[in-house]
């Protein structure tokens, strides 16, 4: 038996989407409605034939995870967010894998961010732990957490036709509005790892994150989107650490202009670097030469 768990808030528009997509290989679907929810999550659901349950809000999905996938009676988990879909290839290939002696499977996601599918190392293949036999994965409540495992797992090959889609961000406001959610929960978890707030990273961190998505995780193959969300992710990273600051009070600092003109360029010698890099990488031979030399030179 393969039960299709979806944990959903607000997401009227979303639901019959994903729930159209398995309703002919699920054996039961089962919704859990975040109780924060102020549209008609829950009688939509309802209306689908979807098993309804409720759960507190907690702003973020992984400690409502456990709670969804213990009303489901399958032997078999599907995991699914309410702005995810599953094609006809899949399904066939989940079908497939159920009976094929692993305890479970990763499975490839394809991102459409902006209206564009995003191809770079961040967010494509994108495996995501979502089929599973009922007692073969745990999560901890962490953002973002990945699961403990038992048993024999399985990745499904990276090709498009065995992915999970996922229709991510409609719009800036969605990616502003997660960054200022996900960064409370960020915070948490960096402060019980006992840090304290230094004035370096607000220069530091977010250019790290800036480099880290656009060069070393080939954001830059995605032209603007790339740019663009190399951009938010390190926007993310200010916001975090401000709000690491806010939570000491304000400390009030001097700043000589001298100082931040060394922090930054400090980052900058890493960025051109990663920038030359980047050259290295997309040219021919001869291109790659030039380039490897040039940086050696610092031209």
């Amino acid at each position: 038996m393969l039960s299709v768990v979806i944990v959903a808030w607000n997401e009227e528009k979303n639901l019959p989407r994903v729930v159209a997509s398995v309703k002919d290989f699920a054996d039961e679907i089962v919704v859990v409605v975040d109780k924060a929810s102020t549209d008609k999550t829950a009688q939509i659901a309802k209306k689908l034939e979807c098993k309804v349950y409720y759960h507190e809000h907690t702003g973020i999905v992984e400690p409502i995870r456990a709670f969804a996938i213990a009303k489901a009676k399958g032997e078999w988990i599907l995991l699914l967010d309410a702005d995810e879909e599953v094609l006809q290839d899949l399904a066939e290939k989940i079908k497939e894998t159920i009976v094929g002696g692993v305890d479970f499977v990763r499975i490839p996601r394809k991102n459409l961010i902006f209206g564009k599918w995003i191809k770079s190392d961040h967010w494509w293949p994108d495996y995501v732990y979502r089929l599973f036999k009922k007692d073969a994965l745990t999560w901890d409540n962490a953002i973002h957490s990945v699961p403990f495992t038992r048993g024999k797992g399985l990745d499904l090959e990276a090709k498009e036709q065995f992915s999970i889609i996922h229709h991510h961000y409609n719009s800036i406001f969605e990616y502003v509005d997660k960054i200022n959610r996900y960064t409370d929960h960020q915070k948490s978890i960096v402060l019980e790892k006992g840090y304290r707030f230094t004035k370096v990273d607000l220069i530091s961190k977010p250019i790290e994150e800036f480099i880290r998505q656009y060069f070393v995780r080939h954001g830059y193959r995605d032209g603007i989107h790339g740019l663009a969300l190399s951009l938010l992710q390190a926007f993310s990273e200010l916001v975090l650490y401000l709000k690491l600051w806010q939570d000491g009070g304000f400390l009030p600092e001097n700043l000589e202009p001298e100082s931040i003109d060394k922090m930054i360029n400090d980052k900058m010698i890493e960025y051109k670097w990663w920038a030359y890099q980047a050259k290295i990488d997309e040219s021919n031979i001869f291109g790659k030469l030039w380039f490897k030399l040039a940086r050696k030179l610092g031209v």
